[in-house]
């Protein structure tokens, strides 16, 4: 069981780090609430150290190993409790997590079921779930200084993410920043580089 990794950043995409260790490279999967904090733990050398959450995802007859990173033991115990939640795995959890979790924490003590219906995946069922199960577990949770990032700086890591995929994708820089630009004008909320891409595939449409 892999519990902890340590390596240099070779690649970064939306979700995941491939991380070299002496030749050897590993995908880790960052849900995105701690993707925002790994430029500031990244060392001089771009070298990092994860905890990791080791499981085996069964799929058609396969099981293939996967490995899961945190920056701390608090985001791994809140990930670990999160998935104690009926119908919620790994793979669920890792695509819901895409708010700071101090912000997903005091959802779940409030019994704020908007908010919680607002993460990718949870539905109304899934949020009274969340709810039933971890109301008054999770106030050390609350306390985590994650939510006091500047909406502006996430707009602009967001913004720049977009921006690299989109040029991946030939889109010439001007149409691309234009893109990005009216999508963030009409939703201040968008949180995530997938969903600022989604809105931008939904505007491109609605213009044809």
């Amino acid at each position: 069981m892999i519990n902890r990794i340590t390596g240099k950043v070779v690649e970064k995409g939306l979700n995941y780090l491939v991380l070299d260790l002496n030749g050897l490279s590993y995908e880790v999967f960052i849900p995105a609430c701690v993707m925002q904090g790994i430029d500031k733990a990244a060392r001089s050398d771009d070298k990092i150290s994860l905890l990791t959450y080791h499981y085996h995802q069964v799929d058609q007859a396969k099981s293939i190993p996967v490995l899961i990173g945190f920056l701390n033991q608090v985001e791994k115990d809140f990930f670990e409790i999160f998935i104690t939640v009926s119908g919620i795995g790994p793979r669920a959890a890792l695509k819901a997590l895409n708010k700071p979790i101090s912000l997903i924490a005091k959802a779940i003590d409030e019994g704020d079921l908007a908010s919680l219906k607002s993460l990718p995946g949870i539905g109304e069922q899934r949020a009274r779930e969340i709810v039933a199960k971890l109301q008054n577990k999770v106030g050390k949770f609350g306390l985590m200084q994650d939510g006091s990032i500047e909406e502006k700086s996430a707009s602009k890591d967001i913004s720049e993410e977009a921006l690299e995929v989109l040029l991946q994708l030939q889109y010439r820089r001007p149409e691309a920043l234009n893109m990005i630009k009216k999508v963030l004008e009409s939703n201040s909320q968008v949180n995530t580089t997938e969903e600022l891409l989604n809105l931008v595939y939904k505007q491109k449409r609605l213009r044809k």
